[in-house]
């Protein structure tokens, strides 16, 4: 059976929704950081590497990542299946918001970074990125150009990271949480390269010994 075409984004959008108003009831109770809020020591609560990733601050933060999601998934979500989807948007986010924990306080020495970030963090914006690297290193213009240049691979890589770093700093704002945009850009763009979200092609009929006549 054929899927639906952007089916994936409904489930997410679905998924944010249904959080949010469950952070809006836990916000009462005082226990919304225990449920969604990724913060260190992550094995104090590791079910919120997973939970913090469809979960948000707040109404505009909910509103301007679920925009992002719609504009930079829904190529991608056409061109995959929808458990592919799913399994990449929640392990980029997750990776990104560990990462954003980790790192920060080695990083905040650099002005970009925001050492507060590392409190706490929320959000789908690390996996939001990294759909937009998929979609900048899987798309048909960047195959084209690899088929007419052979780009050693250390210089892909290059270009990966030094892009990836542009595009966290042009996009940065106060509270973002900027190491798990670099991070979730960075394995979209490997991700993309390697198009590691193509689904598996149909296994080819096996040969026939029979002869026509």
């Amino acid at each position: 059976m054929t899927e639906r075409l952007g089916s994936p984004l409904l489930d997410l959008l679905a998924v944010f929704a249904v959080v949010y108003a469950v952070q809006f009831v836990a916000d009462f109770t005082n226990v919304l950081s225990g449920l969604f809020v990724l913060s260190d020591p992550v094995s104090d609560r590791p079910w919120t590497v997973l939970t913090s990733v469809y979960a948000h601050a707040g109404i505009n933060h909910l509103l301007t990542n679920a925009a992002a999601l719609v504009v930079f998934g829904y190529a991608v979500a056409a061109a995959t299946t929808r458990l592919r989807f799913h399994l990449f948007f929640a392990v980029t986010g997750a990776i990104a918001g560990v990462s954003q924990i980790l790192l920060t306080d080695v990083l905040a020495e650099l002005p970009m970074v925001d050492a507060t970030a590392s409190a706490g963090v929320l959000g789908a914006s690390g996996a939001v990125f990294a759909l937009l690297g998929y979609l900048l290193a899987s798309n048909r213009l960047v195959a084209g150009l690899g088929l007419i240049a052979r780009v050693p691979r250390w210089l892909t890589s290059l270009v990966f990271v030094v892009l990836a770093l542009a595009l966290t700093y042009v996009t940065a704002s106060a509270g973002a949480a900027l190491v798990a945009h670099f991070t979730g850009l960075l394995l979209g763009l490997v991700a993309g390269q390697f198009n590691i979200l193509r689904p598996s092609t149909a296994r080819s009929p096996e040969p026939t010994t029979e002869t026509t006549r």
